[in-house]
């Protein structure tokens, strides 16, 4: 199968096809504003939490630790993480010498996409999945199993890779990692006055009235510190299922054949095999999820869901009006 030409300029592309699609660039455009509306939301979680937290402990250090520290850990993982995730993986890069026509596929998508072409890497394994990785377009990595490569046709492969280059080109990763801060805050925070709340640090004075006040403060931090990691871990969870549904929404509108993207997501859904490099650490990373039997439609269990249902996906491209 041929590959398709596409315009050469990004910007060229966009106008072209906001002439044609207006309903795909308003699903895009509301699924962005979700998305740093549940992180502006986050971020209101965190202050309301550590100062509850601080009030009951008497001690607004905490929070300033309990920041820098999960800041900290995140600067790391966020510079370093792809390393880790690649090695974790078993992956190894392909250069257009050993791979000339799947290089080529993604430089062309790049180039439609107005971004540069990342390091693309292997993975030996047979069942079909995808995910990228990188701190920023300059220094991003997509993976794909040979299982992918082996199982789809060339155009729902080229649905895949531009699913991934979404991701690349929308900054997933740097939402990801100030997610990640943020409920690594929270839940250090819990922890910490969790410890406190059993070893003891209550502030004791004579006036009787205060002294009713922070046993109300503390009442109401025990509950946060039981009740925030989860609330916090949904909204994490919240915000990585509208940026799958944002990189499906970009994926079909650089490829103008989302289709092509839903029958992808068909087949690796459907294909049983597990995959043996994934795991629960790294499964938020891959196009669907690739730890089996966990796809579900029940209510309570989407919300812990990192991927959106593969059939709500499928039908929001198959809804797509591109001409």
């Amino acid at each position: 199968m041929e590959l398709r030409i596409f315009p050469t300029t990004k910007s060229n592309f966009i106008i072209k096809l906001l002439n044609k699609m207006p309903s795909l660039y308003t699903h895009i455009d509301s699924n962005r504003h979700k998305t740093w509306l549940l992180l502006s939301l986050f971020f209101v979680v965190v202050i309301i939490i550590g100062f509850v937290f601080s009030q009951a402990m008497n001690n607004s250090a905490i929070l300033y630790l309990a920041v820098a520290f999960s800041i900290v850990s995140s600067f790391i993982s966020y510079w370093w993480s792809d390393k880790i995730i690649l090695g974790i993986s078993g992956a190894h890069e392909v250069s257009m010498e050993n791979g000339k026509e799947l290089y080529r596929l993604v430089e062309n998508l790049c180039i439609t996409a107005g971004l540069p072409v990342p390091k693309i890497y292997i993975i030996d394994d047979t069942a079909p999945n995808a995910f990228a990785t990188g701190r920023d377009p300059e220094h991003a990595a997509i993976a794909l199993t040979t299982g992918i490569i082996a199982k789809l046709e060339k155009a729902e492969l080229e649905g895949v890779i531009a699913h991934e280059l979404s991701h690349i080109g929308n900054r997933d990763i740097l939402i990801a990692t100030i997610s990640t801060v943020l409920v690594g805050v929270v839940v250090l925070l819990a922890d910490w006055f969790m410890r406190w709340s059993i070893f003891g640090g209550q502030r004791r004075g004579s006036d009787r009235e205060a002294n009713q006040l922070q046993l109300v403060i503390t009442i109401a931090a025990i509950a946060f510190a039981i009740l925030a990691p989860i609330f916090a871990y949904l909204l994490q969870f919240a915000i990585s299922r509208k940026r799958e549904f944002l990189a499906d929404a970009d994926g079909a509108m650089l490829t103008r054949y989302p289709e092509a993207l839903a029958s992808a997501l068909e087949k690796i859904s459907r294909d049983q095999e597990p995959l043996e490099a994934a795991n629960r650490a790294t499964a938020h990373l891959y196009i669907v999820s690739p730890l089996k039997g966990e796809e579900s439609t029940g209510f309570f269990k989407k919300l812990f869901m990192t991927h959106p249902p593969v059939e709500e996906r499928v039908t929001a491209l198959r809804g797509l009006e591109i001409k």
